[in-house]
């Protein structure tokens, strides 16, 4: 039963799958003949649209067509003629016979061979066009050298005119067509389609003259307005020279009221605002190496440049390059003082500003940590103030001062504060100048607005009220030890030092301090305001570092001018007597 089952599923399947093959066949068969009526009355449809092209549009054949009708072209109307009589045998075919791959194909044969005579034909006339362009050009060449110069720029204005012209057409909607290539191909030059040339002339002579009236009035139109040009130019010129000898008449003596007030005005002085130099080396961003530093430097244990509780300060060379330089060693006895040294080196990496000294390299072994730096030669700041024989004045004062200034205004923009300003951190270049580098950076910190920085370290007489108080600090905590420099180098004197430590900060804390001193009797306003704008008890009535820089004192040539003169006769006043 089983078996028969199967069988009988098989044959079911089978007669099905052969119904679905019969009709299949059916249905192709119909798609593909008609497909190919499609075709045939496509052709046709195609055929006649060109027909009523080619009838519509011989009007408006361009004109290098019509001159090269007179030129005598190649006689090729028969060629054409037996094309039309071909398509026009293959169109009845087409539409004669509607099914059999046969006559499909010969039909196809048939297209075929009619575009490849289409396409021969096309490259016989681009060939001819060719020709005919060389000749043109070569006798356009001839008459050009006969015409005078006159005539050939009115004809070049006439072509540009012509060419504004068809523009202006073809803005407006009056656009020429263009002539199908496929028209041009199969257009029959025999004498029923050739155009007269007398009609032609009829034609042409008109628009031409048209065009010559519209050219004329173009022309004096360009006139006109270039006439009007130039008489509007020639009348602001002479107003604007009538206004110039007015204001002359009317007012002949303002210049030397000027001239006077200049006379009268004191001689301005430029202090020397120039950066001090930087450092022989490019900025760099050091790590801390473990290598034996001996095998790269050599440091001079015997000549030493400064020291301090952090440790000493000594000259060394590059092995290298020659290279001076100074080698700070820091003692670190534990892993904490090891990371605030590190905590000093990130801190150099972030500035680069020609005020502040540059790191150049860094040493880590197993109780200290070297730091290689920039080398300055002229001695800290300190050793001028308490040295008797340097004569320091107001204007010298000026120069230092500004210059630290800039320092901390470019530390206060990176977010940095120093804490720790006083003389002793601020080393001068050279001898002979006044050029200054602020240096020691172990106690700077980066100030974060949102964590509030408290600190309690620093010199007692340089710390601000709110380092005393263990309060907040920021950026005027800085202004405050400038405050104090400033006093420092205009007397000699420090505003807040007491007979020990416990005094000198409680006369901090009661911001006692005065100009009574006769060291302050020569000194000017400016300077004294000054002063009184930093040593301030509130942190938010301080100058901040771009303030103090517009202060006058820092910024007024005048009064710079002033202490210019008052040096010169310092100086003239303590010179030995001359011979006589």
């Amino acid at each position: 039963m089983e078996k028969l089952l199967r069988d009988k599923v098989v044959w079911i399947v089978g007669s099905m799958c052969l119904v679905v093959s019969i009709l299949w066949r059916r249905f192709w068969s119909l798609f593909t003949h008609k497909r190919k009526q499609d075709k045939s009355t496509g052709s046709t449809s195609l055929y006649s649209q060109l027909k009523e092209k080619e009838c519509t549009e011989k009007s408006n054949v361009c004109l290098k067509l019509l001159k090269s009708q007179k030129k005598k072209p190649p006689d090729v109307t028969g060629a054409a003629q037996n094309d039309l009589e071909k398509v026009q045998t293959l169109n009845q075919q087409n539409s004669s016979l509607h099914c059999g791959n046969a006559e499909a194909n010969a039909s196809v044969t048939g297209l075929l061979d009619f575009i490849q005579d289409k396409t021969e034909l096309q490259t016989e006339e681009e060939n001819d066009k060719e020709e005919l362009q060389v000749e043109e050009n070569e006798a356009s060449s001839k008459e050009n050298n006969d015409i005078p110069i006159e005539s050939k720029l009115n004809e070049k204005i006439e072509t540009s005119e012509e060419g504004e012209h068809q523009r202006t057409e073809r803005k407006d909607g009056l656009t020429v067509p263009k002539v199908p290539s496929l028209l041009l191909s199969t257009c029959d030059f025999s004498q029923e389609h050739a155009v007269p040339q007398e009609s032609y002339n009829d034609h042409t002579e008109p628009l031409s003259s048209t065009k010559r009236r519209v050219e004329n009035l173009e022309k004096d139109d360009l006139k006109k307005s270039r006439v009007e040009e130039r008489s509007e130019e020639v009348e602001k010129s002479e107003e604007e020279t009538q206004y110039r000898e007015g204001a002359a008449k009317v007012e002949p003596e303002k210049p030397e009221e000027g001239m006077k007030q200049r006379e009268l005005m004191p001689e301005e002085y430029i202090i020397d605002c120039s950066p001090p130099p930087p450092a022989p080396f490019d900025h760099r961003v050091v790590t801390t190496k473990t290598k034996h530093i001996a095998a790269y430097y050599t440091i001079n244990r015997e000549e030493m440049l400064g020291g301090g509780r952090f440790g000493m300060v000594h000259k060394c060379v590059e092995n290298t390059s020659g290279l001076t330089l100074a080698a700070k060693i820091i003692k670190t006895r534990n892993q904490k003082e090891k990371e605030v040294v590190k905590s000093e080196i990130e801190v150099m990496n972030q500035l680069n500003h020609a005020s502040l000294i540059q790191l150049y390299a860094a040493y880590e072994s197993r109780n200290d940590i070297t730091l290689i730096m920039e080398y300055v030669e002229g001695g800290e700041l300190f050793d001028r103030i308490i040295d008797e024989n340097y004569n320091l004045t107001e204007l010298d004062t000026v120069l230092l001062i500004r210059q630290i200034t800039e320092g901390l205004q470019y530390m206060h923009k990176m977010y940095i504060l120093h804490l720790d300003l006083k003389p002793e951190n601020i080393l001068c270049v050279s001898r002979e100048t006044n050029k200054i580098k602020i240096i020691d950076f172990g106690l700077a910190r980066r100030y974060k607005p949102r964590e509030k920085l408290k600190v309690n370290f620093g010199t007692p007489e340089f710390l601000a009220p709110e380092v005393i108080n263990y309060e907040f600090v920021s950026f005027p905590t800085d202004m405050w030890s400038l405050g104090v420099i400033t006093y420092m180098l205009l007397s000699g004197l420090s505003p807040f030092l007491g007979d020990d430590d416990n005094e000198t900060l409680n006369n901090i804390l009661e911001c006692k301090w005065s100009f009574e001193e006769a060291e302050f009797a020569d000194i000017s306003d400016e300077a004294k305001d000054f002063i009184t704008h930093l040593l301030i008890k509130s942190k938010s009535w301080r100058m901040s570092a771009s303030q103090s820089l517009k202060h006058p004192w820092l910024s007024d040539r005048l009064l710079h001018n002033r202490l210019h003169q008052k040096r010169n006769k310092c100086h003239s006043a303590h010179a030995p007597p001359a011979e006589g």
